[in-house]
């Protein structure tokens, strides 16, 4: 049964990785839900966390394929119980609705989100949460003349581990 799984890959050459990546995903016909690349704690070193919605069987054979790349140091995969998961969103209302109406506030109080930008024209809104959470706010400002919104790729962190460096 298919389940979201989440790679999270050590590298120091972060382009030619990413073209190797997906040359493999493209050949196995797997859909990347999500992906981040970013530095992280060591330096000279990249992150790729990469979310999949896969079998265990498929996803375990792709994790030790992707450690065997020459420029992979680790690959890790877990579910989304083993991990902490994030991804930050950014809205873009109206500013004229926003001045005539009601409960505005008490939904961003609900969801501790925040503004970014307040502009003539429009309010830019941030929020970092889970994507269930996402989901809620994005349906609640649909009745603020929501004119667009944008989410990151998800990001996140082992539960258990002590971190690659310390591996």
């Amino acid at each position: 049964m298919k389940e979201e799984y989440t790679l999270t890959v050590y590298t120091e050459d972060q382009i030619g990785l990413m073209n190797k990546i997906a040359i493999m995903f493209l050949r196995k016909k797997i859909g990347l839900k999500s992906l981040n690349i970013s530095s992280c704690e060591i330096a000279n070193m990249y992150r790729f966390t990469i979310v999949v919605n896969e079998t265990s069987e498929i996803v375990q054979n792709l994790t030790l394929q992707i450690e065997k790349i020459i420029d992979v140091f680790k690959c890790y995969c877990n579910n989304n119980e083993e991990i902490l998961t994030v991804q930050t969103v950014l809205y873009k209302v109206p500013t004229k609705v926003l001045m005539t109406a009601e409960n505005f506030d008490v939904i961003l109080k609900k969801y501790s989100a925040k503004f970014a930008s307040v502009e003539k024209k429009y309010t830019f809104i941030e929020f970092t949460g889970q994507e269930n959470e996402i989901d809620c706010l994005t349906q609640a400002l649909q009745k603020f003349e929501l004119v667009e919104f944008v989410k990151s790729a998800t990001v996140s962190l082992i539960n258990s581990s002590e971190g690659f460096e310390k591996e």
